[in-house]
């Protein structure tokens, strides 16, 4: 008995695979080790597969290889069809009780020493099978990972008003899921007037200098003041939270921080936090390709997710 091979001119689904890992390694040699397989056996793949379609799909550049312009047409839309598939064997897989695999998550840093760690520990109590990598990303990146079948979820935030919140035109196509808000804080040196009340004024921190964090960060803090009625004279600028509060602590500025930040390490002698109204809170996102819910082991991830970002330990505060 012999193979079924595909007919003359059509695809099959590890084809894709392998024209998309070419994309996205750069190359042969690489493409077979993120997909497991030996380079020579990638290679008899890709000229059976040529040879089939009867076009070029890579050219070499000197001692590299890149896609021709059909290569990249199957590489485009290579996620889309191997996450239709994936859905498919998800969905047989459960009808046969299988409760395994491995999901592929990215988020953003402040998640990293927060909300991945609990996620990890309540897959490992309650799911053993599944297993998670993870790759830390700000939204943006994040959201194009899933785009371009390089992650199964992204896990993000956008702030209010944010003019470039990546969960727009850039995630056309995709499923894009609000599941939880992250307090914003404002980080001032102890003892600073501003730090009275339970709600910090921002206007009353109009002629302070400021601490500036990531590129989102950045653009929310200039609308967060705007909407107050200055901009703020940012001094410095860093996205690194303990570098945040050791500036703070010295008096050289003050900053806005999410809460998530501000729990991922011991807060700083010399530092307190107070809330901005909930208005000024960030919302997490959950993207996902569509359809990606079908895969047992994707949902069961974006269950626990759920889980971990709705529960008490999620939501604790800190002054």
């Amino acid at each position: 008995m012999t193979d079924w091979p595909p007919g003359e001119g059509e695809l099959d689904v590890q084809s894709l695979r392998v024209v998309k890992a070419i994309a996205d390694e750069g190359s042969i040699t690489a493409a077979a080790r993120a997909l497991g397989y030996s380079q020579p056996a990638v290679s008899q793949q890709l000229r059976r597969l040529e040879a089939r379609l009867g076009v070029p799909l890579v050219e070499r550049v000197g001692r590299s290889v890149r896609l021709t312009e059909a290569g990249r047409v199957l590489a485009r839309h290579a996620p889309a069809v191997t996450t239709a598939l994936d859905a498919a064997a998800g969905e047989l897989a459960e009808l046969r009780g299988l409760r395994a695999g491995r999901v592929r998550l990215v988020g953003f840093p402040s998640a990293s020493p927060t909300l991945v760690p609990r996620l990890l520990a309540l897959l490992g109590e309650r799911h053993p099978g599944v297993s998670v990598t993870y790759l830390e990303a700000e939204p943006p990146e994040a959201v194009a990972a899933v785009r371009e079948d390089r992650a199964d979820i992204a896990l993000t935030f956008s702030y209010p008003g944010d003019r470039d919140d990546p969960h727009r035109s850039s995630a056309s196509g995709l499923s894009v899921r609000s599941v939880g808000a992250d307090d914003l804080l404002v980080v001032l040196r102890a003892g600073h007037a501003a730090a009275d009340g339970d709600l910090v004024d921002v206007s009353l921190l109009a002629d302070e200098d400021w601490i500036a964090g990531c590129p989102r960060c950045r653009g929310h803090l200039l609308e967060l003041c705007g909407r107050s009625g200055f901009e703020p004279r940012i001094a410095f600028e860093t996205d690194n939270f303990v570098a945040v509060e050791s500036l703070v602590a010295q008096g050289i500025g003050v900053a806005t921080l999410p809460r998530l930040a501000v729990e991922s390490f011991p807060q700083l002698p010399g530092v307190v936090t107070r809330p901005l109204p909930s208005s000024e809170r960030r919302t997490l996102h959950l993207v996902t390709a569509h359809g990606a819910e079908r895969v047992p082991s994707v949902r069961t991830v974006l269950e626990a997710l759920a889980r971990v970002l709705a529960g008490p330990e999620g939501t604790a505060s800190r002054n």
